[in-house]
């Protein structure tokens, strides 16, 4: 009799508990990542879609219904194809277990020395392009340029994008506070609404966004305007102070200096 409670209690009970959980958990986390990128529009569009659908099958608007169940399949394989970077995104997230990982790994980067360099850069309109990983690995990126595994510094940044340096035109890699490498070549986007203004940096960091989890900051050679890319967006000319604020917020950077003096 108590192992028929129990079996009861699993059925009845905890099972459509948990079934109910696991599917809110996965439908909050897509949406985290969704709401980041252009699919957002995908979300309000589908229900505006599922509103429609729904008041033709109560209100019997048979020809409206036929002509939704006709378009039903065509529209899904148009979904999956404009939104192949977002659906992408969803999948490598799971794939490195990101969605159950309570806390991100610290790193530990000079941030100071990343905006001095940005600041000179800019002042003198010299391009340049640097890469912040995260989780997902760029090994495919880092052998497309020449490995360094130098310390990070301002004079080396500064020394890389000088005009006329051999590694110039290519993107710098930084993990846990070092430059991997360097010179090396980032995926273009293919995103059709890209600002026509955009020269190729700009395309290769938003197109670096869209398939990994990378910070890239981006100086342009023609304006000297500083932005950053991120989740699959693109920030365009912001000031040193914006682009310091998300930087550290993104690499989850703390100040050593504020834990001293609260101490």
């Amino acid at each position: 009799m108590e192992w028929i409670s129990k079996s009861w209690i699993f059925r009845e009970i905890i099972r459509p508990v948990l079934d109910v959980s696991l599917l809110a958990f996965i439908i909050y986390r897509s949406y985290q990542i969704l709401v980041k990128t252009r699919a957002v529009q995908l979300i309000k569009g589908t229900a505006f879609m599922v509103v429609i659908y729904a008041l033709a099958f109560f209100l019997k608007l048979n020809t409206l219904l036929w002509i939704l169940n006709l378009l039903v399949p065509g529209l899904v394989i148009g979904i999956a194809i404009i939104f192949q970077p977002e659906l992408r995104k969803i999948f490598t997230q799971i794939g490195r277990g990101d969605w159950f990982r309570l806390s991100s790994r610290n790193r530990e980067i000079d941030v100071e020395s990343i905006l001095n360099s940005m600041e000179v850069l800019s002042a003198k309109k010299i391009g340049a392009l640097i890469v912040f990983t995260r989780n997902v690995g760029l090994k495919n990126i880092i052998e497309s340029g020449t490995i360094l595994n130098a310390e990070l510094s301002s004079s080396l940044l500064l020394t890389i994008f000088s005009e006329g340096a051999p590694l110039h035109d290519g993107a710098v890699i930084i993990d846990n506070g070092k430059i991997i490498a360097a010179g090396c070549f980032l995926p273009l986007s293919e995103q059709a609404d890209i600002r026509r203004s955009f020269g190729t940096r700009h395309r290769a960091a938003l197109g670096l966004a869209e398939e990994t989890d990378a910070v890239i900051l981006i100086v342009s050679e023609e304006s000297g305007a500083m932005s950053i890319a991120y989740d699959a967006n693109l920030y365009y000319d912001l000031s040193l102070e914006e682009i310091g604020y998300r930087l550290k917020m993104l690499l989850e950077y703390r100040e050593e200096e504020e834990i001293e003096i609260e101490a």
